[in-house]
């Protein structure tokens, strides 16, 4: 599948781990105010085809989730995930001819509550 973020400068290749089956919410602190829905894909399941120089890398806390967005536009494409730093969850609106409401009630992850936490 084919992800762009707004303006088109950032381009990826992804490949899903099992389509938009794995779709899902976060609410810990960044996921919850940022709002977007993500798929799963494997650490080779996206190359990033266009805009590489444009990525902008954002980690907090324990710096193991590592959430990229594009410096023009602001929009997240994708982030290495706490929960499984051996995938990436990728912006659900990004995907080219995906539309977030076609899949009605997304599940939730409770990432308030994350194990390594404790």
């Amino acid at each position: 599948m084919k992800a762009t973020c707004h303006c088109g400068a950032v381009e990826l290749r992804v490949t899903l781990s099992d389509g938009l089956a794995t779709a899902r919410r976060c609410d810990c602190s960044f996921c919850a105010r940022r709002g977007a829905a993500a798929v799963t894909a494997p650490l080779n399941g996206i190359e990033v085809l266009r805009g590489a120089d444009k990525l902008t890398l954002y980690t907090f806390n324990t710096g193991t989730a590592q959430h990229y967005f594009c410096s023009i536009c602001g929009i997240y494409t994708h982030h290495r995930r706490r929960s499984n730093p051996n995938e990436y969850g990728v912006n659900l609106a990004a995907l080219e001819g995906v539309n977030p409401r076609d899949l009605g009630d997304i599940g939730w992850v409770d990432g308030r509550n994350h194990p390594s936490d404790s």
